[in-house]
């Protein structure tokens, strides 16, 4: 695949590469290239989209292959949005990468997930295997779902636990949101069976920026994720979606059928992080990147020794 292949594959998807996304899709490319000819072992390359969590799960899922395949896993992080790194896999220029079951319904699949995580999963694995002969493995164990956040302070003063009490609170809110929740069918749309007051139009805004614009009063709420990193570091209130307007998104790794079947060790050794991970524990493991700045290689690397799968007990 040339770069005018890639381009196109762009245009196709309708979305953009991140600089770093897109120089390491090319280098995969390259490297398939050079060693997918012959007798040589094909590559193993796992992907990302292009958030904190993504990339960590990401470089857990590759460390855990270098210490029980005992091979080399080439990496690529920051791939892009759900789109473009679903046709990385598809076209192989990755192996496999960490997803979500509701964004495989929502995204891929074109349809509104439920809010049932095993309805939900099986949907996206019966799905998957039919259209794209790509296998969805057992869950992580999170499912980071759509959470509205608002201050503890806020919560506090008009007592509120559920999006349906906030719906009551004359004031309005002044919501902050991305560019994906704001556009994808299982977004904005379910946020607004609950009607909340507004009192002052949404606003689209960077991922990076809710939280601390949140924290200046500068949105009242944000649409954000169960797990981000920030929950764990900070006087948050996270509504419950009483109305279960939103879906479940089980945290899974997707992975190309052949790629299963070439490496016979490699499924096994995927299954062996199922149910290893937990929402409050991901919320840690995102903050030490987020808030802590700690390199995402040590962070999946004291993970996978907390859970006793660390190259010592792959012996």
């Amino acid at each position: 695949m040339d770069r005018t292949q890639i381009v196109s594959m762009r245009k196709t998807v309708g979305l953009t590469f991140s600089g770093v996304g897109l120089i390491a899709l090319m280098a995969g490319v390259v490297t398939m290239s050079a060693t997918g000819c012959g007798n040589k072992q094909k590559p193993l390359i796992v992907g990302s989209k292009n958030f904190t969590e993504q990339v960590v799960l990401g470089e857990i899922i590759a460390q855990h292959l270098e210490n029980r395949l005992g091979r080399k896993v080439t990496r690529q992080f920051n791939l892009g949005g759900t789109l473009l790194t679903y046709q990385a896999l598809l076209g192989g220029q990755v192996s496999l990468y960490p997803e979500y079951t509701g964004t495989i319904e929502a995204e891929i699949l074109k349809e509104k997930p439920s809010s049932d995580p095993a309805q939900v999963f099986l949907r996206a694995r019966q799905e998957m295997r039919r259209v794209a002969q790509i296998e969805v493995l057992d869950p992580l164990g999170i499912d980071n779902f759509f959470a509205m956040v608002i201050r503890g302070e806020d919560a506090r003063k008009f007592k509120l636990e559920t999006l349906s009490q906030a719906a009551q609170v004359k004031d309005g809110w002044k919501l902050g949101m991305g560019y994906e929740f704001e556009q994808r069918i299982d977004g904005m749309p379910s946020l607004e069976e609950y009607r909340l007051p507004m009192s002052a139009p949404p606003r689209s805004m960077d991922l990076g920026l809710m939280y601390k614009a949140l924290e200046k009063g500068q949105v009242t709420m944000i649409a954000a994720n169960a797990t981000d990193g920030p929950l764990a570091a900070h006087d948050w209130k996270v509504l419950q979606d009483d109305k279960h307007a939103f879906g479940s998104y089980q945290a899974c790794i997707m992975a190309r059928q052949e790629t299963l079947a070439a490496e016979p060790r490699l499924q096994p050794a995927l299954l062996e992080l199922s149910g290893k991970l937990n929402n409050e524990l991901m919320r840690k493991l995102n903050a030490a990147v987020d808030v802590d700045h700690r390199p995402v290689r040590d962070v999946a690397a004291g993970f996978l020794r907390e859970i006793g799968l660390s190259p010592a007990s792959a012996k």
